[in-house]
């Protein structure tokens, strides 16, 4: 016990000097090199700490390098833990990379990746990034559809043998998810938690959707943690927590999930209301309005039910 608590001590201290090093390069006090260095160092650290410690709940596992939020650790607990056959993921919508769930694992853990997003000039940032030459990564532009995205897949040769996907493009997530046919141990998926727990819906397949264009508050896309969850059943896999944000959904295979730390759980278990206020005024701008008033300005608009195959209103 007495070790156990000075490893928690250990684990909880680096996440705060990582963010003491973030608003170090906020006040450009530091590199963004040197920021990267670092932040892998104590990334590194708290991989290591992880395999020590008495993890009980899903959050516990976080931690922050790369990732928009704790990503990053509960993606090294698991992979620590499962048996990935194929250390190769696929992750699209990635911007310009810099904050992905995946850039930790490739640099960290070596994997090999392939990652999309529709523009160009953010693929081109990714090419003369350093780890283009350093690791084995490709990083193509392509606006993802349900219906291209096996062919890029296949064209690309990670149709098969992937141990991890990622699926974070603000809008057809559920669609596009349903069109691959791969089937990673761990797949991460962006729910819209203004949907709430209950209802199993998603916004109407449009091939083209941008989700600003959609609704200038920018609260209309993508899909309910519930119909994630039914998709999930019917592609056997099982739904095992939401991180604690409340934006990206995590799912096992469901062969492994004898070796995986965390139980099923169902929607209501996993939900978690989303921390982050980002609704827009018409003009674009945040007005950082809280998510439970935000909510009003897109009643009424068109939800499809996963379950019933019918249009609704939200």
């Amino acid at each position: 016990m007495y070790f156990e608590i000075k490893f928690l001590k250990m684990y909880h201290l680096i996440k705060k000097i990582i963010a003491f090093i973030l608003s170090k390069r906020k006040l450009k006090l530091v590199s963004s090199r040197e920021l990267e260095t670092q932040k892998l160092m104590l990334g590194k650290l708290l991989s290591n700490q992880l395999k020590t410690l008495p993890i009980q709940h899903f959050h516990e596992a976080e931690f922050k390098v790369f990732s928009q939020w704790g990503d990053d650790g509960i993606i090294q607990y698991l992979t620590q833990h499962i048996d990935i056959q194929h250390k190769r993921f696929i992750e699209f919508g990635v911007e310009n990379y810099t904050e992905a769930v995946t850039r930790f694992l490739l640099i960290n853990n070596n994997w090999s990746g392939l990652v999309m997003d529709g523009s160009a000039e953010n693929i081109h940032f990714i090419h003369q990034d350093p780890i283009y030459f350093l690791y084995d990564i490709q990083a193509k532009s392509h606006f993802i559809t349900q219906e291209n995205i096996e062919g890029l897949l296949k064209k690309y040769y990670f149709h098969q043998k992937t141990g991890l996907l990622h699926i974070d493009i603000d809008g057809n997530d559920y669609y596009v998810w349903k069109a691959i046919s791969t089937n990673p141990e761990i797949v991460i998926v962006e729910y819209n938690a203004i949907f709430g727990a209950k209802r199993a819906i998603t916004v109407p397949y449009d091939p083209q959707f941008y989700r600003t264009a959609k609704h200038p508050s920018n609260l209309y896309f993508g899909a309910s943690l519930s119909a994630l969850f039914h998709l999930a059943q019917e592609k056997n896999y099982a739904l095992i927590g939401c991180t604690s944000a409340g934006n990206n959904a995590f799912f096992i295979r469901k062969d492994k999930l004898k070796e995986c730390p965390f139980p099923e759980k169902t929607p209501y278990e996993a939900f978690v209301p989303i921390k982050s206020r980002e609704h827009r005024d018409p003009t674009g701008h945040l007005t950082f309005t809280p998510p439970e008033i935000g909510i009003q300005e897109i009643r009424g608009l068109p939800v499809f039910n996963v379950l019933t195959q019918e249009i609704e209103l939200f």
